[in-house]
């Protein structure tokens, strides 16, 4: 297993970026790409034109493997038609004047079709597609490997592994509790698949046949070694990455990762609806303190009408600040940095 990724991915170091939802950008895909590695691209929300459009400058960015991600849907969904705003709406009226908004209306729906997702990056036909909060169909895994698409799937827990293992997957990424970010999880509930790295990954790699890859606490070489010591075949990190300039994160979220400590961070469900973890601030707290949080993706939804206001101002009591708990080792601020680091750890 010792060259299964870059073999796998026909990449030069095992080395994967985790996908951010809303923080991605081209720049830090390509940049990882070009340094060896495989850059990843999140794609919730996006619709399949823009899907399309993504791909396309991300080819224009990297020859090299690039992944993009998206997130299967578990069952739980709201609609609309199905929730009544109202009262989650005023809960976060204060959160929304601070922004200088006005609450905003419900809007027709609140993502784009998933199987219209899939379609656009099967046209696309990336170098490799990563899911989570899922185990991926037949179809899809048969119409990935008709494309010559890769497929990673996403597990926090051995039992998820093993599905995704008989599904058909390529590789997994074991994805311990110290992530930041979604707790992606989808046979038993996030807070029942709390597991930590370290205990996680050797049992999943224990437990499938296919390459495994590390996620969740990784942030400089001494985390690369102890994944690759417990039988990981490369690692995936974020927070390091999403502290650099080529992110999409902002100024007042690249500054909230480099003050956070090792207990600087929290789950919570406030800014979504479902468990993530994050650097706790104003709109978390206030939120939490007023007890109502609307269902995924309706929360979601209401908290990144002023999220996306808070971004442009750069105010990061109104952010998500997604950061995971080795926020206090992201020291470095380019890519190059952050995969010359990683790399030192890799057994040679």
């Amino acid at each position: 297993m010792a060259r299964a990724l870059q073999d796998l991915f026909g990449i030069q170091e095992p080395i994967v970026l985790g996908p951010f939802g809303g923080l991605s950008s081209v720049s830090l895909t390509a940049a990882v790409s070009e340094l060896g590695g495989l850059g990843s691209y999140g794609l919730y929300g996006y619709a399949p034109d823009r899907i399309a459009d993504t791909i396309a400058q991300l080819r224009s960015a990297t020859s090299r493997p690039v992944a993009v991600n998206v997130w299967l849907p578990t069952g739980d969904e709201v609609t609309p038609s199905e929730v009544d705003l109202a009262p989650f709406t005023a809960a976060l009226r204060p959160l929304f004047d601070a922004a200088g908004l006005r609450p905003p209306v419900a809007p027709a729906a609140f993502l784009p079709s998933v199987d219209d997702q899939l379609t656009a990056i099967l046209e696309a036909a990336p170098a490799v597609l990563s899911v989570v909060f899922g185990v991926p169909d037949a179809w899809l895994v048969e119409a990935a490997r008709k494309r010559g698409i890769r497929l990673i799937g996403t597990a926090t827990s051995v039992a998820e592994a093993r599905a995704l293992d008989e599904a058909g997957v390529d590789a997994i990424v074991a994805t311990g509790a110290e992530a930041a970010g979604h707790r992606v999880s989808f046979l038993r509930s996030p807070e029942d698949s709390l597991v930590g790295t370290f205990a996680l990954v050797p049992q999943v790699v224990d437990a499938v046949g296919v390459p495994v890859i590390a996620a969740g606490g990784v942030a400089d070489r001494r985390g690369v070694a102890a994944a690759f010591a417990l039988g990981a075949s490369g690692v995936q990190v974020g927070t390091a990455f999403l502290r650099t300039r080529e992110s999409a994160a902002t100024d007042a979220h690249r500054q909230a990762i480099a003050s956070a400590a090792d207990t600087g961070t929290v789950l919570t469900r406030a800014m979504s609806g479902r468990l993530a973890r994050g650097i706790p601030n104003r709109a978390i707290r206030d939120i939490e303190a007023s007890g109502l949080i609307a269902p995924f993706p309706a929360q979601n939804w209401l908290t990144g009408v002023f999220r996306a206001e808070a971004a442009r101002r750069g105010d990061g009591d109104l952010l998500s600040l997604w950061a995971g708990q080795a926020s206090g080792m992201a020291v470095h601020d380019s890519a190059a940095a952050v995969f010359a680091e990683l790399r030192a750890g890799i057994p040679r």
